[in-house]
């Protein structure tokens, strides 16, 4: 199984031990790990023997200054992203840092509102960043397909560890396109009854009438049609799994037929009257509110109990958006190889409307979309444009409400603008302004992103 996600690192430089000390108890109050170095020759050393992600530095220090040391992380350090800090501020010194390499620029005194979103919008450049070359030497999916290195993957990997480990009956819940199949087949496959069938079965899919013959067997003659004995799924699984897939679309009188095979691990054929004994383990899954249905009459609550020995909720995609660009990547490997064409990459705008879009199809619904990017798209790099229509216009920004207006609607501004691929005149019909109203709202925004 994966190892638990790295923290994010950030390196503070500044000669004021007073400000080396506020930032680090504040950012380490976020989760952050944070290094400090009181010059920027410290700072050096420390960045040649340890993983940095972000470096927040002081402008004037005794020494080399601040500029002199972001010059010496962009030749060196490419994947390390700077931030600069100061208390004279200047539109020339400002310019300096910005050509230099700094992405951020922070006034002295600031809030830390300002240092937390200034903190943030830095991470999420490295992340989109990084996504755009992911490290593929690193093993990014997990035995029979599933793929995560998000925290809430974690513990779904470690559920599956421990359910591996027993016969127990295990009930998996989650959203439609989570891949609650798979966590089966993972825990079927990693326990000791991997050498025996693993069999699925879609509940909602077979129609009631004939559920029963499918999931128990006949004998000849048990009714119309039934022209010889046929086993049924859980005699196919016998000394392996049975997945119940979508258990919650079962009948009630179907319900009371499970439970007694839960309760006795015995099936009865129809038309028989002789029990059959089955050794199957029971896993089930459905993406529905079984309490709320228990309250509603519609799922029998002896059966629930039966069924939730063990329970593994699987996050939405919208719950583990840190493995949204692991999944893309892989899909797209996986779909480029297959029609044996150039592997597909992603620019930064269009990972960051990925990342942005709700996914009410999770996983299935990306796997979806980037297979079809594949087949249709001529080139070998994704822009804005080149996604679906209304993953661009409704993807939700999740910005929190820590911002002003003026950074709310400059994001938006620009959203916009990259999901029309730069035009101008596209852009304002959307926003409903004239061209010359956006020129006037993009000057204002290029100049507050340099203030």
């Amino acid at each position: 199984m994966a190892t638990s996600p790295k923290k994010d690192s950030i390196l503070i430089v500044d000669d004021a031990p007073d400000t080396l000390e506020l930032l680090q108890r504040n950012l380490e109050s976020r989760g952050y790990r944070v290094f400090t170095a009181p010059n920027a020759m410290e700072a050096i050393k420390i960045l040649g023997t340890t993983v940095v992600d972000l470096v927040i530095t002081d402008l004037k220090m005794p020494g080399a200054s601040g500029i002199e040391l972001i010059r010496h992380i962009r030749e060196n350090f490419r994947d390390i992203e700077v931030m600069m800090i100061t208390g004279y501020p200047t539109i020339e010194s400002a310019v300096k840092a910005v050509k230099s390499g700094a992405e951020e620029y922070l006034t002295k005194p600031f809030t830390d509102t300002e240092l937390f979103s200034a903190v943030e919008r830095a991470f999420e450049k490295i992340h989109v960043r990084r996504a755009t070359h992911p490290p593929w030497h690193r093993s990014q999916k997990s035995p029979h397909g599933l793929i995560g290195e998000s925290e809430a993957m974690q513990k779904v990997f470690n559920a599956i560890a421990k359910a591996a480990t027993t016969s127990a009956t295990t009930l998996i819940i989650g959203e439609s396109g989570t891949g609650k199949e798979l966590v089966a087949r993972a825990i079927h496959y990693n326990s000791p009854r991997n050498s025996a069938p693993f069999v699925p079965v879609n509940c909602g899919a077979i129609p009631e009438e004939l559920l029963g013959s499918e999931l128990f067997g006949h004998i000849k003659g048990a009714f119309t049609g039934a022209t010889e004995t046929r086993a049924g799924f859980f005699q196919t699984a016998d000394g392996g799994t049975i997945f119940l897939d979508e258990i919650s679309e079962t009948s009630l009188s179907m319900q009371v037929k499970l439970l007694r095979v839960l309760q006795d691990k015995e099936v009865y054929m129809l038309g028989s009257t002789r029990p059959r004994t089955v050794d199957v383990r029971i896993l089930a899954s459905t993406n529905k509110d079984l309490v709320n249905l228990m309250k509603k009459g519609l799922f029998r609550e002896d059966l629930f109990f039966r069924l939730n020995v063990i329970m593994i909720d699987i996050p939405s995609l919208r719950e583990r958006e840190k493995d949204i660009f692991l999944l893309t990547h892989y899909f797209a490997t996986k779909f480029s190889e297959e029609l044996a064409k150039p592997n597909l990459r992603f620019s930064e705008n269009a990972l960051s409307v990925l990342k942005n879009y709700h996914w009410p199809g999770n996983v299935r619904e990306l796997e979806n979309v980037v297979q079809r990017l594949v087949v249709m798209t001529e080139g070998d790099l994704i822009e804005v444009p080149d996604l679906p229509s209304l993953m661009r216009f409704s993807a939700l920004q999740k910005t929190g409400l820590n911002r002003t207006l003026s950074e709310v609607e400059g994001e938006y501004i620009r959203n916009v603008l990259a999901s029309v691929g730069g035009n101008k005149t596209k852009a304002a019909e959307i926003l409903g302004i004239d061209r010359k109203t956006l020129r006037e709202k993009l000057s204002k925004i290029a100049k507050g992103s340099q203030s």
